[in-house]
């Protein structure tokens, strides 16, 4: 039995509990329950249970019942429920579901019958979603933070998909901007034997990115300007590092379909165009050497 399963058995039975409630209290407003106002969680002691729900506590105040007693009505019929072995209030009214072995052994099979198919569904069919995520910048190796959302949102594409969507997934690839230029500033530094600027990246990969540079620059990098040095490192620098993390993430188990890249907004012109319309619409306008969005 799923938690899903659980909360819908309990609804005809809460639904019943709190409607007798409501019409033996003379001011009880019209009430519709759904498996949504049945919330169930894992106890923090297992030995309270297998699933532990606050439904009581919620709709007591809304039919003018005491949330123990209304915990007590709807716990006593639920104990009648297929694969539930007790139902017990607890503190305040919770309360507190043990189910039987059998039931879990019914979803076992249940998931090994399906087998892929399991867990399918057609809530998203014909649905068209655009998923945008991890996007960490191109300035460091992906961290644990990143990682985090990167099986956050694969796992959230999957159950999508699951579910018929038609899921893009995105990596906002954001490569302009300060946090590049203090990037490739702090490359061109590792490069020179300088210090790591006051604002700069410092850590074990930026000499090894650096280094890579250099190796892989097919002419006289010491010839250049430093202006051009630092262009050098900066679009290479941003290169390797993106292909770092999409090389690790894939690893993690995560590909996308589509890597945006910041810098191509600001390449077509399209930022431009975007802000020259704004202040011909008198949406924007500019003092103190700033862009202002009047509002």
């Amino acid at each position: 039995m799923t938690p899903a399963d659980l909360s819908d058995a309990l609804l005809p039975i809460v639904t019943t509990v709190v409607d007798r409630r409501r019409e033996a209290a003379t001011d009880a407003a019209e009430l519709t329950i759904t498996a949504a106002d049945i919330p169930l969680e894992r106890p923090k002691n297992r030995e309270h249970g297998d699933w532990a729900s606050n439904v009581a506590m919620r709709l007591a105040k809304r039919v003018g019942a005491n949330p123990r007693e209304l915990a007590s009505e709807i716990a006593e019929a639920a104990a009648s429920i297929d694969g539930v072995a007790s139902a017990e209030v607890a503190g305040p009214g919770f309360i507190n579901f043990r189910l039987e072995a059998a039931a879990a052994g019914q979803l076992a099979k249940t998931i090994l019958d399906a087998g892929e198919a399991y867990g399918t569904g057609h809530v998203y069919d014909g649905l068209l979603v655009n998923l945008e995520f991890v996007s960490a910048n191109p300035t460091g190796p992906i961290h644990l933070g990143g990682a985090r959302w990167a099986a956050v949102g694969d796992s959230l594409a999957r159950i999508l998909q699951a579910e018929g969507a038609d899921v893009t997934r995105e990596y906002y690839f954001n490569d302009h901007g300060s946090q590049i230029d203090r990037f490739a500033r702090s490359l061109l530094a590792a490069y020179l034997g300088e210090p790591t600027p006051e604002d700069g990246y410092g850590g074990a990969y930026i000499g090894e990115i650096a280094e890579r540079v250099s190796a892989g620059y097919d002419g006289d990098l010491a010839a250049l300007s430093r202006d051009e040095q630092q262009e050098v490192f900066r679009s290479r620098g941003t290169e390797l590092m993106f292909q770092e993390i999409k090389d690790r993430l894939h690893a993690f188990g995560v590909d996308f379909d589509v890597y945006f890249h910041e810098d191509s907004l600001h390449e077509s012109g399209a930022v431009e165009r975007a802000i020259e319309r704004l202040r011909e619409q008198g949406h924007i306008f500019e003092a103190d050497g700033a862009i202002w969005l009047r509002t």
